[in-house]
């Protein structure tokens, strides 16, 4: 326990560059506060003492703002910044080296008991108002943007953005090479336009790379059946 709580308290150097001291960090992060009590608290949820961990959560959360059910399992070094309005269900499962932000629901989506929360493996970023939701996996360096809604799984090292999630880093590739053949450098362009032009030319690369898959296909049913 306490070497769980040291590396707490060290993550928050790491990651928070507004942090300058330990005192300051001990008396004045309600992230820190919010994490160090839920290990508490989760301690007497597996001692099966429900309620009074149940109560523990219920003060953390008028301290600090940040609703974490005593039944949430949550790894090493994981930081909170701010924290403010953040909840994390009580079949969360969260792995090591997470941070999340402020406004971060790790929701459910049914009243049926069993698995109905999200699992972060380890070094998941979720961005500030993000909402994840259901028994889904963040998959390892997975980053979610801010004020994003994942519904789906997320693939491990992917971006998503947007309402609903949509995967960016995946397609990333598949549309610069769409671009280089076509000869058009559409990345150089697009990172001064506005977010409609750059969504139009995404959208055509996108679906230029499905012709060509389907191309490709089509010519090699018609070279079998010359064959």
């Amino acid at each position: 326990m306490f070497k769980l709580i040291k590396e707490d308290i060290q993550v928050v150097f790491e990651r928070d560059p507004a942090a300058r001291s330990a005192i300051e960090i001990l008396t004045a992060c309600p992230g820190l506060h919010a994490i160090l009590l839920h290990r508490i608290n989760h301690y007497l949820w597996r001692k099966k003492i429900y309620l009074l961990a149940r109560w523990g959560s219920y003060i953390a959360r008028f301290l600090t703002g940040v609703e974490i059910h005593p039944g949430a399992t949550i790894g090493r070094r994981f930081f909170i910044d701010h924290g403010m309005g953040i909840v994390i269900g009580e079949t969360a499962e969260i792995d090591d080296d997470c941070s999340i932000y402020h406004g971060v629901t790790l929701g459910g989506t049914t009243w049926n008991k069993g698995k109905r929360h999200p699992t972060l493996e380890n070094n998941v970023i979720i961005g500030a108002g993000a909402k994840v939701l259901g028994p889904i996996t963040l998959g390892k360096d997975a980053r979610v943007g801010s004020n994003a809604v994942v519904v789906k799984d997320v693939p491990t090292g992917a971006t998503i953005v947007g309402l609903p999630g949509n995967i960016i880093v995946k397609k990333e590739a598949e549309r610069e090479a769409m671009a280089k053949k076509i000869g058009f450098a559409a990345y150089g362009e697009s990172k001064d336009m506005l977010d409609p032009a750059e969504n139009v030319i995404q959208s055509m690369l996108d679906r230029m790379h499905t012709v060509d898959e389907e191309l490709e296909v089509l010519k090699k049913k018609l070279n079998k059946e010359k064959d």
